[in-house]
């Protein structure tokens, strides 16, 4: 475990946190005026590769060979100039810090960190960290790698959870959720949405498929899978019997086909990385799609949805479910930013027709599938 301490001064400012990976929906903005949560668990914090915030550069002022050595390999709208690989934690876990209020305008119902920096360290001063909590955006507090460092402290770190732990132990990522939404003429409420963190898993992951296709057509196992990756997939590839097949992989799961070309399979929360098939055979060459370990989960065993016979009264303290909730009013559509984000960023996308996927979304078209 680490705690975080000013560059300036030494303070201490966050309580003990343990490494963990990203979250896939880190960088999401989803809908307009939701009040999204937490980002990072409470006691966690993981590091953010990528700059974030700005100030910003449009694609016409940047080398092509600048933007591949960020790892960028298609065109984008503009690219962040800020100090990269912050710390993302939980704004709860912070300490010793005061808000720079003249850094904290410009926003609709809360922080967006456009200013830059908006916490400084109570003991010095420095500018450390960018709290973020506005509406359409996930809480989190970012702190800065050139005005923070980490000290590892005293106790036993323990090791990740092996593969057969996480597959007991993890919570499954519901499909769909209730969104909060910050006041308005009735007060606050909310509305029952296809989860954000779906959306954003299903951008990051439709990036690797259509890298994994080939340019093929693609099928995915009937199910969520279906609703959530098929429709994009028929819309993006050129027609005809699938080609290429991918299935569900990882642990506690029978042995991958031999006829699999693709692997749908999760990533270790605690690592980032993806699980992998053991031994030989054509499942361990199988191109790796990866999805959050709770939405690989629901895939993998999804929550039933059918009424339970029961006798009694409901508890006090229990949820009531009638009416049972509303079902989104509309087809699954994946993050379109999480989706454009990932696909730049991986090498496959300088081949000519995945390209010109790109081009098209950047264009306008096939926008009815985010």
């Amino acid at each position: 475990m680490f705690v975080f301490v000013c560059a300036g001064c030494g303070a201490e400012l966050t309580i003990p946190l343990s490494q963990v990976a990203l979250p896939v929906h880190a960088r999401q903005e989803y809908g307009n005026g939701a009040q999204l949560p937490v980002l990072m668990q409470a006691g966690t914090f993981a590091v953010d590769p990528d700059p974030w915030g700005g100030p910003w550069r449009i694609w016409d002022e940047i080398n092509p060979g600048e933007a591949e050595e960020r790892g960028i390999y298609a065109p984008v709208h503009a690219l962040s100039d800020g100090t990269p690989r912050a710390s993302v934690i939980a704004p709860g876990d912070i300490r010793g810090v005061r808000l720079i209020t003249e850094q904290c305008g410009g926003a609709c119902c809360g922080l967006d960190g456009a200013d830059g920096p908006n916490m400084a360290c109570e003991t010095c001063d420095l500018p450390v960290a960018t709290r973020v909590d506005d509406c359409s955006l996930w809480q989190a507090v970012r702190l800065d790698s050139d005005a923070v460092y980490r000290n590892p402290v005293d106790g036993t770190h323990a090791a990740p959870l092996s593969w057969a732990e996480l597959a007991e132990q993890g919570e499954r990522t519901p499909l769909f959720e209730p969104i909060g939404t910050w006041g308005g003429p009735l007060g606050p409420g909310h509305f029952w949405s296809w989860s954000p963190r779906w959306e954003a898993a299903a951008g990051h992951a439709l990036a690797h498929l259509l890298v994994a296709s080939r340019g093929q057509p693609v099928a995915v196992p009937n199910g969520a899978a279906a609703d959530v990756f098929q429709r994009a997939l028929d819309t993006l590839l050129p027609t005809g019997t699938p080609k290429r097949r991918a299935v569900l992989a990882g642990p506690g799961r029978p042995s991958a086909d031999e006829d699999a070309d693709i692997l749908l399979v999760p990533l270790h929360p605690q690592t980032g990385l993806p699980w992998t098939p053991e031994g030989p055979g054509r499942a361990a060459s199988a191109y790796l799609v990866p999805l959050p370990l709770g939405v690989w989960l629901w895939l993998v065993s999804p929550q039933p949805h059918l009424p339970v016979p029961a006798s009694g009264r409901i508890p006090r303290d229990v949820l009531r479910d009638d009416p049972l909730p509303m079902l989104p009013n509309q087809s699954f559509r994946a993050d379109r930013g999480t989706f454009e984000h990932t696909l730049v960023r991986l090498p496959a996308v300088r081949r000519p027709w995945l390209r010109t996927i790109l081009e098209n979304l950047t264009q306008g078209t096939s926008t009815a599938l985010f």
